[in-house]
């Protein structure tokens, strides 16, 4: 981000920061995709038996995923 930040106050081409932005969306995208998969296998995994939090797991995802 800050890098960025420094290729707008340095005026550099539009285009080139654009692609600089997406180039952090698709590496951020990736890495949430990792956390997600983490979290579904360590976290959700263990309240899928139908254990007491199980709904409470499915809330706190739909909301992740609404946002």
């Amino acid at each position: 981000m800050r890098g960025i930040a420094k290729m707008v106050e340095d005026e550099k081409y539009c285009v080139d920061i654009l692609n600089q932005i997406k180039a952090v969306r698709n590496s951020l995208a990736t890495v949430e995709g990792k956390i997600l998969k983490t979290h579904l296998r360590e976290c959700v995994k263990d309240s899928l038996d139908g254990g007491e939090n199980f709904e409470e797991k499915v809330e706190e995802l739909l909301k992740v995923l609404k946002r």
